[in-house]
């Protein structure tokens, strides 16, 4: 739970970059780090979470699964619950890097649809 903090970070970061013509400005104006950080301590406990993290160490980008929730597709057992990247680290392949290891968990856990 030690990242739930620079996830925050960058799932406020990400949505306003990647949604701003998207979902209304206001929206995403009320998005707060402190909001997104307590969801993510609660939904770490829930999912398997990966993160990247630039050369300083700061968290750039990352990516959550686990069990599919909804229930509405029964050929398919997994889920990628979420994958966020910040703008200015997209574009290099870290996205492949994130959902491979929630693949691998996924298989591991006997999900072996996605």
């Amino acid at each position: 739970m030690a990242d739930a903090e620079g996830i925050a970070k960058v799932h406020v970061d990400s949505w306003k970059t990647t949604y701003a013509n998207i979902i209304p400005v206001e929206y995403l104006n009320k998005l707060s780090y402190e909001g997104r950080e307590q969801l993510w301590k609660e939904n770490m406990t829930n999912s398997d979470v990966f993160v990247a993290e630039n050369e300083e160490g700061k968290i750039v980008g990352f990516s959550s699964g686990g069990k599919e929730r909804s229930s509405k597709y029964p050929d398919y057992t997994g889920e990628l619950y979420a994958i966020y990247i910040l703008k200015e680290y997209q574009g290099n392949g870290l996205g492949k890097l994130l959902v491979k290891p929630i693949i691998k968990e996924l298989q591991q856990k006997n999900l072996c649809s996605i």
